[in-house]
């Protein structure tokens, strides 16, 4: 039988690419996304914990030049990328940026949204954005903004140090400021 037929005579299958694709594993493909969405925001909180931990007195406020960001600002913007991302997936996208706040609250702030967020898709609530739309969004851009804060902390005499991050423990679920060891850094 082909698929055509088959799924006019099975509600239950729908049409998805060359083949027929059941509810089942539509709802596998949508489990497989959470999860993958989960491990980006786990990637996430453990490479902006290591930009993060040990920043030196005064980083919030550093400067390269008048028209650049500061490391605070950078953290604050990440925090509310954060923000989006679990207003989308909730299906009430609402940008709402934030006033500024000491570091200590902007780290607070922003390990507080990956929580928040990554709880949202472990639940079984619905998902109102396309997982691939929240990864090429906020994901990926709080993932350039990691960078930034790295390349900052160098250029402030506080170098992070490089790292393997294939062999990293990183794990779904764990999000906050308290991450594994790395298991294999140089530089």
């Amino acid at each position: 039988m082909r698929p055509v037929a088959v799924a006019r005579a099975c509600p239950s299958i729908r049409k998805g690419g060359s083949r027929a694709v059941t509810d089942v594993e539509q709802g596998d493909r949508r489990d497989s996304d959470r999860r993958f969405l989960r491990h980006c925001v786990a990637t996430l909180a453990y490479r902006a914990a290591k930009a993060l931990r040990g920043a030196p007195e005064g980083f919030a406020d550093f400067r390269l030049s008048d028209t650049t960001r500061t490391p605070g600002d950078i953290l604050r913007h990440m925090g509310d990328l954060l923000a989006w991302a679990l207003s989308m997936a909730q299906g009430a996208e609402a940008w709402r940026p934030v006033g500024s706040r000491p570091w200590a609250d902007e780290v607070d702030r922003f390990f507080a949204a990956a929580r928040a967020f990554d709880a949202y898709l472990a639940s079984d609530a619905p998902l109102h954005a396309p997982a691939a739309r929240l990864f090429q969004g906020p994901i990926a851009d709080a993932l350039t903004h990691v960078g930034q804060l790295a390349t900052r902390r160098t250029l402030a005499g506080s170098p992070v140090r490089g790292e393997n991050y294939f062999v990293a423990d990183i794990a779904i679920g764990r999000v906050g400021p308290d991450q594994a060891p790395p298991r294999r850094e140089f530089g």
